[in-house]
């Protein structure tokens, strides 16, 4: 039975910025300067922190092709360079790559259809086994991924193993949902323990086809929280900053990036640290402070 815990209403004016600095969507050759390297995704993590983001968000890409890659070796150069920083940030890694099915067109028996990049769940975490990252997102249910014949897959069981898995490593997950039922199994994992406290619970609008970008549905997530769970929530593109204001409104933190939105304004490409400064303005605009990572750190009980 889901939780709730009546949080509606209650204004975070100290929230924690999440800055998603690169993702895995086909967005390399839209913007000039997309982090693709790892060197790049490094450099603009820490950018990134620089402008205020507590937490970095990390995919990796493939530098040749430019598209999404699990390669553990790009996670280790990436995270090498910001751990040898003197920055200070909080590393949160997808563990979301591996979960791509293309059914088959016209035969839906037919898996192998270019694209389709399965693995089991645990296999998922190969990078977070080898490099144990601060954070790492969990996608808490199988979704529709966009048009045609894509499907992202994440059954409970492959969940539940990454949940048990990451808490023995010592990594707090961030529980990815993405529609009504994965926030359903979110609650189960906390009531069966496999979820340290704070449950760190991240909302995803406007990804087709899962929730909407819709006030109505985001109050209606939060009051379905696990107790006592800290949450973000994000929308996509020319929705992302506004979203910064409705998340804070509801009693939640913040992620923007150039994962979810490429643009500063009409027509103009942003930075992932131009993303972050626009966040941190409105969040002292409604009389709000950020948070260190330090303080996010004490926030998440993080070790």
């Amino acid at each position: 039975m889901l939780a709730g815990r009546g949080r509606v209403g209650m204004v975070n004016r100290n929230p924690i910025i999440t800055c998603a600095v690169t993702g895995a969507g086909d967005a390399a050759g839209k913007h000039p300067d997309l982090p693709v390297t790892p060197s790049q995704i490094a450099t603009a993590a820490l950018e990134a922190a620089d402008a205020g983001a507590a937490i970095v968000h990390i995919h990796v890409r493939d530098p040749a092709t430019g598209k999404g890659a699990r390669d553990v070796d790009l996670y280790r150069q990436v995270i090498e360079q910001v751990r040898a920083s003197d920055g200070d940030v909080i590393i949160n890694t997808t563990a979301g790559m591996g979960g791509d099915l293309l059914i088959g067109d016209p035969d839906p028996f037919d898996f192998g259809a270019d694209g389709t990049d399965l693995v089991s769940g645990l296999e998922r975490l190969a990078h977070v086994e080898a490099l144990k990252p601060d954070m790492c997102s969990i996608d808490c249910g199988t979704l529709n991924f966009g048009e045609g014949h894509q499907v992202y897959v994440s059954t409970p069981n492959m969940i539940r193993d990454m949940a048990k898995r990451v808490r023995e490593l010592g990594v707090k997950p961030e529980l990815e949902i993405f529609d009504t039922g994965h926030l359903w199994l979110a609650n189960t994992l906390v009531d069966e323990g496999l979820i340290a406290d704070p449950p760190w619970v991240q909302l995803c609008t406007g990804i087709p086809y899962g929730t909407p970008t819709d006030v109505g549905l985001l109050a209606a997530l939060v009051r379905l929280l696990p107790a006592g769970a800290e949450f973000t929530s994000f929308a996509l593109s020319a929705s992302q900053i506004p979203w910064v204001a409705q998340s804070m409104l509801l009693g939640g933190h913040i992620r923007v990036g150039l994962e979810d939105n490429l643009y500063l304004a009409r027509g103009v490409f942003a930075s992932n640290a131009d993303l972050v400064n626009r966040a941190r303005e409105v969040v002292e605009a409604m009389g709000g402070r950020i948070q260190s990572p330090d303080q996010a750190r004490d926030t998440l009980s993080l070790g």
